[in-house]
């Protein structure tokens, strides 16, 4: 199955109704991806599809599913949701992810401390999502050091996205989409490296509380372009 633009791959965004989700449905669908946006309530990613579509004064590109149906019409799943969800979503759409490119933006955010880095035993959220998913699925993981607040708008972030994965062909695709959303990206090597771009995460909210800020990021440097 592929966007009728182009040919470019159809991209379900499963948990997309939150800010984030929304935010990079937003980029994409403004690059010419057509988006199924996935919640559990179908209606609700409906109406959060809709209200997109105003936004960019756009029809037909964005869709709204339930998560398990968005996964399945869908070439390629990103996936937005809390870490408390994170182990039922992935198991309630590991079907439909069979033999797709998953991306991982999830943080292990626990117990209220979202400036403490917490990993869970399998050594980041995205190494548990591939115990879940097993080897069926290609998976990276993606977008932990931007913030939301960045995505819906058209301005230039100044932040860097570390991308990590189970094969280089499988980091290049996700590379090739987090440059299509207009950020700068770097395949960070293999998917036990995503322990540290996600705790990049609870560094750059602790940062962000410390000096009252919304936007902190990171920047690689001292390197050629990818």
């Amino acid at each position: 199955m592929t966007s009728p633009n182009a040919e470019r791959p159809i991209i379900a965004i499963v948990g997309g109704t939150g800010k984030e989700g929304k935010g990079l449905a937003y980029r994409w669908a403004k690059a010419g991806y057509s988006i199924i946006i996935g919640s559990r309530a179908a209606d609700k990613a409906a109406a959060a599809a809709s209200d997109l579509e105003q936004l960019l004064s756009l029809r037909g590109r964005i869709t709204g599913a339930s998560n398990s149906d968005a996964a399945s019409q869908a070439d390629i799943v990103m996936l937005t949701v809390p870490y408390t969800a994170h182990a039922e979503i992935l198991e309630s759409i590991k079907q439909a992810a069979r033999g797709k490119l998953l991306i991982d933006a999830t943080v292990p955010l626990q117990g209220g401390k979202p400036t403490k880095v917490q990993m869970p035993p399998a050594g980041s959220a995205a190494q548990e999502a591939r115990d879940i998913l097993g080897n069926d699925v290609e998976l990276t993981a993606a977008f932990h050091t931007i913030s939301y607040e960045h995505l819906l708008r058209d301005e230039p972030v100044d932040c860097d996205v570390l991308v990590t994965g189970t094969s280089p062909d499988a980091r290049a695709r996700t590379v090739d989409l987090v440059t299509a959303a207009g950020l700068k990206a770097w395949d960070a090597g293999p998917l036990e490296n995503s322990s540290v771009s996600e705790g990049l995460t609870s560094v750059l909210i602790y940062i962000n509380k410390k000096h009252g800020s919304r936007h902190a990021g990171i920047r690689i440097t001292g390197v050629g372009a990818t």
